[in-house]
Order: C-alpha cells, then sequence, then structure tokens
C-alpha cells in the first residue's frame, strides 16, 4: 500500500510540475528518473499504442535513473530546439498524461504536406521535411521515432459515414507513410522509425465544426523518444562520472 501511494504521489508532483512553464526537458528527465522503470515501459508503450512498443518500454524502463534521466533531458532540450528552425513544424515538448515522461512532438500541418484528399508530398512539404531530417534526426541518431497521421471528420462524396471513417483511416496511414518514404529518402534509418500508423479522424486536437479547427485535425506528428541505445549510454555516462 504504501509503495503505491509513494507511486501515485510522485506521478500527482510530476504532472503538478508539468505545468510550470519554467521547467524543461533536463530538469523532468530528472524526474522521470526517479521513478519507476515500468511507469516509463508504461509510457512507451502508450505513445505506440501496441503491446510490442510496451514490452520494449518495460526493458528500456528498467534501465532509468536520476541521473540518466537528467541526461536525457539535455538532448531532448537540444533536439527541441534544433526542430523549433524548421519552417512549417510546430514544436511542443509533451508531458505523457500516466507517467510525465516528457518527449518531443513536432506536428506538420496537413494542408502544408498534401493537396486536399491526396498523399503525396508537394515541393514545400519535401524541402521542409529535408531540413527536419537533416538538421534533427540525422544529428540525433539515439532517438526513436513514431509517426502519426491524422484527418479532420468530413465525408468523402457518395460514402456512407462508415465508408467515410475508413477512407479517412486510409488516407491518414498512406500520409504517414508518406512523411516515413521521403524522411527514409532523405538518409533517415529505416531501423530508427518504430511505428508509423494513421489514425483517421480519431483524437481530435480541435473542433471539427469549424474550418480552422479541421485544418488543425489534418495533421501529421513527429514524435522523438529516447532509444534504448540512448538511455543505456546516458546510464553509462553517468555511472562513469560518478564513479569515485
Amino acid at each position: 500500500m504504501r509503495q503505491r501511494c509513494f507511486i501515485f504521489g510522485l506521478l500527482c508532483a510530476t504532472i503538478f510540475l508539468s505545468g510550470c512553464g519554467t521547467i524543461n526537458n533536463t530538469t523532468r528527465g530528472g524526474l522521470i528518473g526517479g521513478g519507476s522503470g515500468a511507469v516509463l515501459g508504461a509510457t512507451i508503450g502508450g505513445l505506440t499504442g501496441h503491446g510490442k512498443g510496451a514490452a520494449i518500454g518495460a526493458v528500456i524502463g528498467s534501465a532509468i535513473g536520476t541521473g540518466t534521466g537528467v541526461l536525457i533531458g539535455k538532448k531532448m532540450d537540444k533536439a527541441a530546439k534544433q526542430a523549433e528552425c524548421i519552417e512549417g513544424a510546430k514544436v511542443e515538448q509533451i508531458t505523457d498524461s500516466v507517467s510525465g515522461l516528457k518527449t518531443v512532438r513536432v506536428t506538420f500541418d496537413s494542408g502544408i504536406l498534401f493537396i486536399t484528399g491526396k498523399s503525396n508530398l508537394n515541393t514545400t512539404a519535401q524541402a521542409s521535411l529535408s531540413k527536419f531530417a537533416n538538421l534533427v534526426l540525422l544529428k540525433n541518431p539515439d532517438m526513436d521515432v513514431i509517426i502519426k497521421g491524422y484527418t479532420d471528420n468530413q465525408g468523402w462524396i457518395n460514402c456512407s459515414k462508415e465508408e467515410s471513417r475508413k477512407k479517412n483511416v486510409e488516407l491518414s496511414q498512406m500520409r504517414a507513410q508518406s512523411v516515413t518514404s521521403y524522411l527514409i529518402d532523405c538518409g533517415i534509418s529505416t531501423s530508427q522509425i518504430k511505428e508509423v500508423y494513421g489514425f483517421g479522424e480519431s483524437n481530435p486536437i480541435a473542433s471539427n465544426d469549424t474550418e480552422i479547427g479541421r485544418q488543425q485535425n489534418r495533421r501529421v506528428e513527429v514524435y522523438m523518444i529516447a532509444s534504448e541505445k540512448m538511455i543505456l549510454e546516458a546510464k553509462n555516462k553517468y555511472h562513469n562520472n560518478n564513479i569515485q
């Protein structure tokens, strides 16, 4: 019972502190590192949304310590600043609702990337993604990448609501895959990209009742998270620097 109360209290404290604008990923990394490795595993599983990710995350989570978390946080802060230089990209440092794990999410408005109803990238999109690949991802090969595609809830001509929903899932998947394929063409290793999924009209971030809201919901999100390699290297570095 005491252990449950401790973990609950730790999570509450982490979530509370994440709302303060003065805390960066370096500080947050320490909070994450001081918590349970199993919690980190659950977060990575939550980002991927699949059992495979949760299993991998559980292994990674066991390697985390407070000092390790601080080192990882510094890398996440640096990657976020690099991504902020990319035209057409919205960069956020987000907090997982369960564990408080911080990661970098880069959102590309589908209106910038694609023609309505299409999944092929336009020239402007290719230029932005090329910069993102070269200035961010290639400089952070020890970060895993998850790519998610979404649409608004607008229907397709001559299709029922259910048919439109399925088509939107297919379109979001194709768009996420187009982004993935182009990043790979820019030199990103296929092993760095762990998950690519299309979620259609689910998980809207704005109201679908307005055009502005629908534009925000039509998006491709790229998540950068600490890989097992990054965590183990950070752990070893912290250990070596603190040997007495």
